[in-house]
């Protein structure tokens, strides 16, 4: 249920972030150029048109695995080609792997796949497999957003309408969480949906059915209670104003006769705690929740609080998260028996590519714990040494 991306600063860990953020959108029935570039309601990518690409290219590739059994995954597969003022489609496939044994490649069969080379403006071919060995039904489409999001309204062959709703139902299902404590504080209306930056907490929390709100605040106290330096004894939504449809949050301190606070007096590190805390009781089950820095205003000796909560309502809900870190405290809490789950991103030396490398695959790992704790090796930068050995 938890898996951690450590690395140094500028090594690729945002990028991997803003890849999973790009394909949440584009499923969603987003353009491709809205993804990247944002527009009154969306954050654009980092760096927008200019630098989604790596220089000099002027077109990127993202290709995923979508599990669908233990012995059948899709691989899917897209590119876009960017200029100043726009970006579009440039080819995509939807692959169905099928794994006969445990060595060996899998069986591959193609379920759609666009034809560059055929298009002319403004559309783009694409061939949907009908089960022959022919190349497929053409069928032309829109280059403004990705064929995922365009396929519902066509008349394909059963295998791909669950290729593709199952794909874009893992895609859609991605969450890329960044509270910000700041804009939690004011009064929210009930909501269905978290906005990414936590924003609204009160409102989705207030919006749950009453059981269901109930139960929520209850696993909501029973998480925050060690984190101040005093426990919580309850934390709560109201609603308030003059027709009931905004909410405020609310704790109630164990200090003496303090009595209760709302967000506006709460800390940065409480609050951004919550959210996460929130994310986990409200999302979708087998959905994929992604929090960068995920310690960010936290007290170090509150790490190992941070994890249990992690892996424990993880597991509970059957959501994965993925959290990168720079925290020496927080590798330290999470114990040798998280090692295979925590890959190290670093960059090649001579391409500059940011590369992603299992920690337990480093040769030198045993070696590197015998000196010191999993926070210690990072934070002396042992780790990025023995990677750059390695790679000769």
């Amino acid at each position: 249920p938890l898996t951690m991306i450590i690395g140094a600063n500028a090594s690729g860990k945002s990028n991997l972030l803003d890849a999973l953020l790009f394909l949440q959108r584009i499923s969603s029935n987003i353009g491709i150029s809205q993804a990247i570039n944002g527009d009154l309601n969306i954050v654009p990518l980092r760096g927008g048109f200019e630098w989604v690409c790596r220089k000099p290219d002027n077109k990127f590739t993202i290709t995923t695995i979508i599990e669908k059994s233990e012995k059948q995954d899709y691989q899917y597969t897209i590119t876009c080609l960017v200029n100043d003022t726009k970006a579009e489609l440039y080819y995509e496939n939807l692959t169905l792997l099928t794994y006969l044994g445990k060595n060996g490649s899998p069986k591959q069969k193609n379920l759609y796949e666009t034809a560059e080379e055929e298009a002319g403006p403004p559309g783009l071919p694409t061939y949907f497999s009908t089960g022959t060995q022919s190349r497929g039904k053409r069928i032309e489409l829109n280059r403004s957003h990705s064929v995922l999001s365009q396929a519902d309204a066509l008349n394909l062959r059963k295998e791909i309408v669950e290729a593709i709703k199952i794909t874009l139902s893992k895609l859609q299902n991605i969450f890329v969480f960044d509270p910000i404590p700041s804009h939690m504080r004011n009064y929210t209306p009930f909501s269905e949906t978290l906005q990414s930056d936590g924003s609204n907490i009160a409102g989705v929390l207030a919006g749950l059915e009453e059981n269901r709100k109930k139960e929520v605040e209850k696993e909501l106290t029973h998480y925050l209670k060690k984190l101040p330096e005093k426990d919580l004894k309850r934390v709560w939504t109201e609603a308030v104003g003059k027709f009931k449809t905004d909410a405020m949050l609310y704790c109630e301190e164990g200090w003496g006769n303090s009595g209760e606070v709302d967000a506006r007096g709460m800390s940065d590190g409480t609050l951004r705690y919550l959210a996460i805390v929130t994310a986990l009781l409200t999302r979708k089950e087998s959905s994929l929740l992604v929090v960068e820095e995920i310690d960010n205003g936290l007290h170090p000796s509150r790490a190992h609080i941070l994890i249990n909560m992690l892996k424990t309502l993880g597991k509970k809900r059957n959501i994965d998260v993925v959290v990168t870190t720079h925290n020496p405290a927080l590798l330290d809490a999470v114990g040798n028996k998280m090692l295979p789950f925590i890959t190290v991103v670093h960059r090649d030396d001579k391409t500059g590519a940011g590369m992603l490398t299992q920690l337990e695959d480093i040769e030198q790992l045993p070696k590197l714990m015998a000196g010191g704790s999993l926070g210690r090796i990072s934070t002396e930068g042992r780790i990025e040494r023995a990677l750059k050995k390695e790679r000769g």
